[in-house]
């Protein structure tokens, strides 16, 4: 059994922590190869560490954070207590979103910038067709 992992498989807060990271390295166009080379580690540390199932340790994490060029703070935000729980009570950890996050959402995310306003609008319209989903607003 892996560090991370208990009875019901790895921590909310490491699966969040290593989601982050998949989602940071994908946004940023690197693979788990690039990233593991840039910390001394092969893609199946990589591959663990974005699915939880091994904690990132301190100072792994201030390596990953250095090489994505963002703060420490970035890889738990989304990060929150539910209502009624007492700070740091056990159990307290939710999400700001629990849909999982995949390489075509990732991708879509950071290519849709370099779209004009009017294929943006498209696209949209496009997905939310395909989903079914009204317009909001």
């Amino acid at each position: 059994m892996g560090r991370g992992v208990g009875e019901d498989g790895p921590h909310p807060v490491d699966r969040h922590v290593g989601r982050r990271v998949c989602e940071k390295r994908i946004s940023l166009g690197y693979n788990q190869s690039d990233l593991g080379r840039a910390l001394g580690l092969t893609f199946q540390q990589i591959q663990k560490y974005e699915k939880g199932a091994n904690r990132i340790s301190a100072s792994k994490l201030w390596d990953i954070a250095r090489f994505f060029k963002v703060d420490v703070g970035y890889f738990f935000q989304g990060l929150g207590a539910q209502p009624g729980m007492a700070e740091g009570e056990a159990g307290a950890a939710t999400f700001d979103h629990e849909f999982p996050s995949t390489r075509y959402t990732i991708e879509i995310a950071r290519l849709a910038p370099q779209l004009s306003s009017r294929q943006q609008k498209l696209a949209l319209d496009m997905i939310r067709e395909m989903t079914g989903k009204p317009e909001e607003g």
